[in-house]
């Protein structure tokens, strides 16, 4: 584990939050949230996401619940979030040994088996007993369809909670309800009767003491509501969708821990930057042509870019050939901060930093 106190931990948690500023999108938006998030939630932010996991997974080992999916028009689920929900799996089972599950609603179901298998993952149905039990030799993600219904939505959060017991709960690119319990897209669009309550699950996990994570990219996902006072200040229809009587976008429940970035799923990979840096442990961090495989699987059997709003090989307008190149230099640049490079002698390390 890396030590907190070491010069590397600090270097390579302001690198991965750096890499997490960058404006990809050119929205400029990013720079708000960030200094928002630092004022209410201050230090390092991917890595104290990943302090949080690791805390928690030592003295609880798993399931890990990670909640996704985020509709676009007609309902049609967006490339962002479910890939970075399967890698995020993907890196807890390599660096804890821990199983994680993943909800979504059902109509979504196969798109998210599909994008597993494009990041390595063996999707399976969570068993009739509640349990995300171990396969010997078989890396297992269990996914639980969710209905749109508040009914039986809620149903299945206290099975989720009270049955399967995760020892945490991690939403990623999550529509989160506002304060008066209504559910927009960032531009204010309504999405009734397209989402499942997925709130009323994050709030069941807090009443149960399980910490809570939200990654988020824009004030309207689940999780977001640790900076809901302020994102009024740089986002108008935060506080006015422009549809009388509904109120703003702004998510109104607070993770214990908000990541942030500049695209959720780009928030996802910093924390998986986060935990390979902090486990010491490359194997954690995917490579980037397998990120591809599960954005390609993603909208191959459903997903959408919520850019072009068609199912194009991207991510919120970033096409996959720049998404891969955005992995790798991150992944890179993590590892040679944490001295996998070989200097001009052969030995590992880089031989200017050597004193």
């Amino acid at each position: 584990m890396l030590s907190k106190d070491s010069a590397t931990y600090q270097r390579v948690a302001q690198t991965i939050d750096d890499f997490m500023s960058l404006d990809l999108t050119g929205v400029g938006s990013i720079r708000h949230i960030r200094d928002a998030v630092q004022r209410r939630q201050p230090g390092f932010n991917c890595m104290g996401a990943a302090e949080v996991i690791a805390t928690r997974l030592r003295d609880q080992p798993g399931p890990v619940l990670i909640i996704t999916g985020f509709p676009e028009g007609g309902g049609v689920p967006e490339t962002d979030g479910p890939v970075g929900a399967a890698l995020l799996a993907r890196a807890l089972f390599l660096g804890f040994g821990v199983h994680s599950i993943i909800a979504i609603d059902h109509d979504w179901d196969a798109m998210m088996r599909a994008t597993c298998m494009g990041a390595g993952l063996s999707p399976r149905d969570l068993p009739a007993a509640g349990q995300a039990v171990g396969i010997d030799f078989l890396r297992p993600v269990y996914i639980r369809s969710l209905e749109k219904d508040d009914t039986r939505c809620h149903a299945a959060a206290h099975e989720l909670i009270e049955i399967s017991r995760p020892a945490l709960v991690i939403s990623i690119e999550r529509p989160g309800a506002n304060a008066n319990g209504l559910y927009h897209g960032l531009g204010g669009r309504p999405l009734d009767g397209m989402v499942g309550d997925a709130d009323y699950l994050f709030n069941l996990a807090k009443q149960h003491g399980i910490p809570t994570i939200g990654i988020g990219d824009g004030g309207n996902e689940l999780g977001m509501g640790v900076i809901a006072q302020d994102l009024p200040t740089f986002s108008p229809k935060a506080r006015d969708c422009g549809i009388p009587g509904r109120g703003g976008v702004a998510a109104a429940n607070a993770a214990d821990h908000l990541v942030i970035s500049n695209v959720s799923n780009w928030g996802a990979t910093g924390l998986i930057a986060a935990l390979t840096a902090l486990l010491e442990n490359p194997t954690v961090f995917h490579d980037a042509e397998l990120e591809r495989r599960s954005i390609e699987l993603c909208v191959g059997n459903g997903g959408v870019d919520g850019m072009f709003m068609a199912p194009e090989p991207a991510v919120d307008g970033i096409h996959v050939d720049e998404w891969v190149g955005l992995v790798h230099t991150l992944r890179a640049t993590v590892l040679r901060t944490l001295g996998h490079t070989i200097n001009w002698k052969g030995d590992q390390g880089d031989w200017r930093q050597i004193k």
